[in-house]
């Protein structure tokens, strides 16, 4: 399966954060992932919204990259700078919690204003 890319433009309103966890659900089916792994992917999706929702007012746009195997996210983040000091000190640390137990990667990219959540087919979490 190539990569294939997905653009999706929302408010950035909480009653939309349903909408997110559904569509980043299928695209993880597309991509071949395990139950399991959607459910990582499902979670990931809501969590990555709703940070991205407390950076704008406006709307927020969400590049997925899917291909075999992975789901890639990267959310936009609002122009409130600087994107870490937008919050009281450790209010980023549950989102980071949940980021880091089910997605392979996330980085925040302050410059571009851009949260990336990678989730690959079986690898988090997994026993050496």
């Amino acid at each position: 399966m190539a990569k294939s890319i997905v653009t999706l433009n929302m408010p950035a309103e909480p009653q939309f954060a349903r909408s997110m966890r559904m569509l980043a659900a299928n695209l993880a089916v597309v991509a071949g992932l395990s139950i399991d792994d959607v459910e990582d992917v499902r979670m990931a999706a809501e969590e990555g919204f709703v940070y991205a929702s407390a950076t704008t007012d406006d709307a927020i746009d969400v590049v997925f990259g899917v291909e075999e195997g992975e789901v890639e996210m990267n959310f936009g983040l609002g122009d409130r700078e600087p994107v870490a000091e937008q919050y009281a000190p450790g209010s980023f640390s549950y989102a980071e919690l949940i980021l880091a137990a089910v997605s392979d990667e996330y980085e925040m990219d302050e410059e571009g204003n851009r949260l990336r959540v990678v989730k690959r087919m079986g690898v988090a979490g997994e026993l050496d």
